[in-house]
């Protein structure tokens, strides 16, 4: 039976690039009898519309925000956020992460065209909470990550707060990456790094500041995965840690197209923050390489778009049942030989459930 360990829920209010992201404790390992309830993915309710998603946690280590890409016919466009105030099981409405009047308007002069928020990326650095969010358009290179902070959020005014810090980083024309779908993670040394990139050349990495702002623009930005085909599709990064390794999880194959969309989550690891990462066979991400974790598999089509926070995965997937309807998942990671392994069947579809954790 494989061994493995599940990692402890204590995580403060944090994303995955808070506090170390994944973090580093585990129960002991041992021969793997059937998890606990705490290890079983809750069976969801309420608005489960989401794509891209992002996970804010509460004080106990349990879902409770999720901020995902917006929809032009919803709040302007905006970043959409979704509470949950039972850990995770039921989703309210998805309303505007801030009010329309707080739209960060450098995003138009930017990106001609603009009708949506993308991809964003929520994390928690000392007091503040950090908003990052992709401006771009659907096949073009001409896009920016941007940069909402909010030093006193508050999950019953979600959308008051937030304060615009501008523009992270572009690309365009001439670059060899597409500035959208940003993952941000601070290092065992202190320095917070941002992931990014779809398609063109794969995904990159630069150094933030203190401010949440690239450190130095004129550093260039350090190449982290690469699929090595003409397509190149790879893209919605997402750093984590756990144990000591750095974790970089990728979407393989095309999304956006319903049951006909072909994400897989895939993942390699490395050392240091900035690679190289290599996946379970030893290959590296730069060659072409990842370990897939999540595909296709019955009703749920193309799961990918995903970030870690705590011990939780959370991504998108098409429902085949739903009429192919983007769709929220949380699920919570194992260990296996420091490799991330996601719970069995059995387990998944489990409907055991408590909260607040005993």
């Amino acid at each position: 039976m494989r061994r493995r360990s599940l990692l402890a829920a204590g995580v403060v209010l944090a994303s995955h690039a808070a506090l170390g992201g994944i973090g580093g404790c585990s129960a002991p390992e041992g021969d793997a009898a059937a998890p606990g309830p705490a290890a079983f993915r809750p069976t969801l309710t309420g608005d489960l519309t989401a794509h891209d998603p992002a996970l804010l946690l509460d004080e106990h280590g349990l879902p409770l925000a999720v901020f995902s890409t917006g929809d032009p016919a919803l709040a302007g466009g905006a970043v959409l956020v979704s509470l949950s105030h039972d850990g995770g099981t039921t989703w309210g409405d998805r309303i505007g992460a801030w009010h329309l009047g707080d739209e960060p308007t450098w995003t138009h002069d930017a990106v001609p065209g603009l009708t949506n928020y993308w991809a964003p990326d929520v994390v928690r650095l000392d007091s503040e909470i950090r908003l990052y969010y992709a401006v771009s358009t659907f096949g073009s290179s001409r896009s920016a990550i941007g940069l909402m902070a909010n030093a006193s959020f508050d999950p019953s005014q979600p959308q008051a707060g937030w304060e615009d810090r501008g523009v992270v980083l572009t690309s365009g024309d001439g670059e060899g990456y597409n500035a959208i779908d940003p993952s941000v993670l601070t290092d065992a040394d202190g320095r917070t790094w941002m992931a990014f990139g779809s398609f063109w050349d794969g995904i990159f990495a630069v150094e933030l500041g203190q401010d949440g702002l690239r450190a130095d623009p004129a550093a260039a930005p350090v190449h982290l995965a690469d699929r090595g085909t003409a397509l190149n599709d790879v893209e919605g990064a997402a750093l984590a840690r756990h144990n000591g390794w750095y974790y970089l999880y990728v979407s393989f194959g095309t999304c956006c197209r319903g049951t006909g969309s072909t994400y897989q989550t895939a993942v390699g690891r490395s050392k240091t923050i900035t690679g190289p990462y290599v996946d379970r066979a030893g290959v590296g991400l730069l060659e072409g390489g990842g370990t897939v974790v999540l595909s296709s598999r019955g009703s749920m089509i193309g799961p990918g778009g995903g970030a870690v926070a705590g011990d939780w995965l959370v991504h998108h997937y098409y429902d085949a049942e739903n009429g192919g309807a983007p769709t929220l998942a949380l699920r919570r990671l194992a260990w296996d030989d420091d490799w991330p392994v996601l719970l069995t069947d059995r387990e998944l579809h489990s409907e055991e459930w408590a909260y607040p954790p005993e």
